[in-house]
């Protein structure tokens, strides 16, 4: 979280995360299928259902207006695999290339199998920043993140309950509005993540 006391200072923050100036980066573990890729990014659309739900929706649909009056907004993130079941991800066999998934709908999210109960421990770095970008992104890509109920991630694993979601803000960098100095924010990582 950046505060300032200055409204000019507040004002040039305000157009350095809206020209996608600040980078973030955060990571998150996820339970589902195992990922074919080290890298990938995830372009969609974002907006409510009709039900008042955040969801993804096709990047063709950016600009369309929903019930209610507000409209499909574009989200972008970046992902990379940090482990897989505990193996790092140098040690993965991973296609080397950053694929790039264009969203065209909503994704019918794989059940049961035996791929579906990987650990997977990724970092995201979102270019935009909507309301829970990186947990529907997570969930499009049928890794939703452990604790996260509300969009498919699960509640019990492995004898143990998760009261919430394992996603974790890691890091915030930008450049100081005043100075132009660098500046590097960075958050301890939480147990889960310490390890990998």
């Amino acid at each position: 979280m950046i505060i300032t006391k200055s409204h000019k200072v507040a004002a040039k923050l305000v157009k350095a995360f809206t020209e996608h100036k600040i980078r973030k980066s955060y990571i998150a573990l996820c339970i589902g299928s195992s990922p074919n890729w080290r890298r990938v990014t995830v372009s969609s659309g974002h907006g409510r259902s009709k039900h008042g739900a955040w969801r993804v929706y096709a990047a063709l649909d950016v600009g369309r207006v929903l019930p209610g009056g507000s409209f499909v907004r574009d989200m972008e993130t970046t992902f990379e695999v940090v482990s897989v079941n505990s193996v790092k991800n140098e040690s993965c066999e991973l296609e080397d290339v950053n694929h790039v998934i264009v969203a065209e709908g909503e994704r019918e999210l794989s059940c049961g199998g035996d791929d579906d109960d990987v650990v997977v421990v990724v970092r995201a770095f979102p270019r935009s920043g909507r309301t829970h970008q990186i947990r529907l992104h997570c969930q499009y890509l049928g890794i939703p993140i452990r604790g996260d109920v509300k969009y498919h991630g699960v509640y019990e694993w492995n004898g143990r309950t998760f009261e919430g979601h394992e996603l974790h803000a890691e890091c915030l960098s930008l450049d100081h509005p005043v100075t132009g100095d660098s500046i590097v924010i960075r958050a301890p990582l939480p147990y889960w993540a310490a390890g990998d």
